[in-house]
């Protein structure tokens, strides 16, 4: 391939920073669109999060929800205690892939099915409300579980993303103090041996204090007697501008306070960075004054939170919109009007054939992709340090076809 259809700058944002040439090879070689992880990444942020552990004492999980590519598990499990899961299905995996480590889990409600199920793998069960756990928690602790209960603390820091904010009027999420004085008893209090608050995304340490604060304030009797405290996810720990200071020093303040074991869940951090999608330019086309651009990956099916964040991915060589000499906005091939990755300005024009390369795709991408469309799902490689790719899995008509519908007979 041509050295004008490499989009490599010298200066790149954090989500390209230490890929060099190693780019060369996702744009000459490999078939698009596709997935790829970035070991290199993977390990520098796994190192971060094991210096944390290291200084303070607590335990580090990784939320599978966010990033579940089990193939790297075993690298992941060298700087992690175990795994967060959100379900069944989840439990299963982090219990079976990282066998050795800790395996927690935690649904909005479990159905009777499922929670039979959920016994087998995870050790820590964390209940949604003072109902699920005077359902389940007896039969958990016979089990010899370690039960938690999810608290809304009612405190939000959230700013334009009610979609992810736990703390908002309504939420369903969590147990509210009015909740707790009205539902909980001393022999359902005698169960726990947790606490667990989840209130945060993409943030600094900053809104993890301000919401311990408020936790504490409205819940910190309770802490005495406890064994562990979970300060949830949504740490952006390895984002380089993180202030991991702060952050310590509220999970070590809180520790000695109560004698707890802190354990925090973050997935973003774990891989934040950490993944490609590498797409090409099918069509170029103008309307109005709008330069338009569809490539073979869709906002819709590859990248679903770019919608419903929403947010704009980095993509490499490019920048936002007339900030470079050639503006385009983005789109993908389905007939959702709104597949609209964003815009985008180069050097060049873009043209047929031409690759680029979004960054920051490990998180929230594979793990919520679908087949909208018919639309196929791209094939994941895992980029070596040593800049070798490796396969790690492949899809085709089967996979779309097998979820909606079979041969089957029941009688």
């Amino acid at each position: 391939m041509k050295m004008d259809n490499r989009i490599i700058d010298e200066q790149q944002p954090p989500a390209f920073a230490g890929l060099g040439g190693r780019a060369d090879s996702l744009l000459d070689k490999l078939p698009t669109p596709c997935y790829v992880i970035d070991e290199k990444r993977l390990r520098e942020n796994g190192e971060i999060l094991a210096g944390v552990q290291e200084r303070t004492g607590c335990k580090i999980l990784l939320a599978q929800k966010a990033f579940s590519n089990y193939d790297v598990y075993p690298l992941l499990a060298k700087y992690v205690a175990g795994t967060e899961a959100s379900g069944l299905y989840e439990a299963r995996l982090g219990k079976e892939e990282m066998p050795d480590k800790e395996c927690h889990v935690f649904c909005a409600a479990y159905t009777e099915k499922e929670f039979e199920e959920v016994l087998l793998w995870a050790d820590h069960i964390v209940f949604n409300s003072p109902g699920q756990l005077k359902k389940y928690g007896q039969r958990a602790k016979a089990q010899g579980k370690s039960i938690g209960l999810r608290i809304n603390p009612e405190y939000s820091t959230q700013e334009g993303h009610d979609i992810y904010d736990p703390c908002a009027p309504g939420s369903r999420l969590g147990t509210t103090r009015v909740q707790w004085d009205e539902q909980m008893t001393e022999e359902m209090i005698g169960w726990l041996d947790g606490l667990h608050f989840h209130t945060l995304c993409e943030q600094d340490s900053e809104s993890l204090e301000v919401t311990w604060e408020a936790f504490e304030k409205k819940f910190g009797e309770f802490l005495p007697g406890m064994k562990w405290l979970n300060m949830g996810g949504g740490h952006h720990i390895t984002r380089k501008d993180y202030d991991i200071e702060r952050l310590e020093h509220c999970v070590c303040s809180a520790a000695e306070k109560y004698d707890l074991q802190i354990y925090l869940e973050p997935g973003e951090a774990v891989a934040l960075n950490a993944g490609y999608l590498v797409s090409e330019v099918l069509d170029v086309l103008q309307n109005g004054t709008y330069q338009l651009a569809i490539l073979d990956m869709s906002a819709a099916c590859h990248t679903p939170d770019v919608i419903e964040m929403p947010y704009r991915p980095p993509l490499m060589g490019a920048d936002e919109k007339d900030k470079k000499t050639f503006s385009y906005r983005l789109g993908g091939p389905t007939c959702l009007a709104g597949d609209i990755i964003g815009d985008y300005s180069f050097d060049e024009k873009l043209y047929e054939g031409r690759r680029l390369i979004f960054g920051d795709m490990a998180i929230y991408s594979m793990c919520k992709n679908n087949t909208f469309n018919g639309m196929a799902l791209p094939d994941i490689y895992l980029l070596k340090e040593n800049g070798d790719i490796h396969m790690l899995a492949s899809f085709d008509y089967s996979d779309f076809k097998k979820r909606l519908g079979s041969m089957a007979l029941i009688r």
